[in-house]
């Protein structure tokens, strides 16, 4: 994997928004970027959805409530956006990098474990569950997506948020899978210092 400079990463705070804008941004930016475009890292919380990945299953929805569901380009199965939980899309031109997508996966959850080691959290990856755990219960979800070597998509993590709707759906299509977030884990260092954080990991492990 090549390191590439930082300074070729553009970050930007994105107010609330709903995903469908924001994954259609994504996706006209990963499209009309050139071969110089530099890439960029986007900070978001989503008003409520559920995302269904490539790979998810219809039947992984449990409950249809009010909280609308959009079938979404990224990999992986069935999750949830909701305030609170702090979504970060790396737009990163990966051939430019000379980084596979098994690299990037790997990359994010380590990234993902130190920033929570950082605040007093144990976390861990899983085989073959793309995403970070802390115990058996997951608080980190992962899902890429690539064209022509370039990736959008990225993470979330969830902060402090209502978690209730995580239980209308076999999250990531586990069934009875448990979620967590910081706050039930009586941290909450608020989405600016999270932020700061993960800027200056990227800064620091992508010189």
């Amino acid at each position: 994997m090549k390191k590439a400079n930082a300074s070729s990463i553009f970050f930007r705070v994105i107010e609330e928004s709903q995903y469908k804008k924001t994954w259609n941004k994504m996706r006209l930016f990963t499209v009309n970027r050139e071969k110089d475009t530099r890439d960029e890292i986007w900070f978001v919380q989503h008003s409520p959805v559920f995302t269904l990945g490539q790979a998810a299953k219809p039947e992984h929805l449990l409950i249809r409530k009010e909280i609308p569901v959009v079938k979404s380009d990224r990999g992986g199965e069935i999750t949830y956006h909701g305030p609170g939980q702090l979504v970060v899309y790396l737009l990163l031109d990966l051939a430019r990098r000379n980084m596979s997508i098994k690299e990037l996966v790997s990359f994010t959850e380590g990234l993902i474990i130190d920033l929570l080691r950082d605040h007093g959290v144990r976390a861990h990856s899983v085989s073959g569950a793309p995403g970070v755990f802390v115990g058996e219960r997951k608080i980190a979800f992962l899902g890429f997506r690539v064209r022509k070597g370039r990736t959008y998509h990225g993470f979330s993590l969830n902060v402090n948020m209502d978690l209730r709707p995580f239980s209308m759906i076999n999250p990531c299509g586990f069934e009875g899978l448990e979620i967590v977030d910081l706050n039930m884990l009586g941290k909450n260092p608020g989405m600016e210092v999270l932020i700061d954080d993960i800027r200056t990991m990227f800064r620091s492990m992508l010189h």
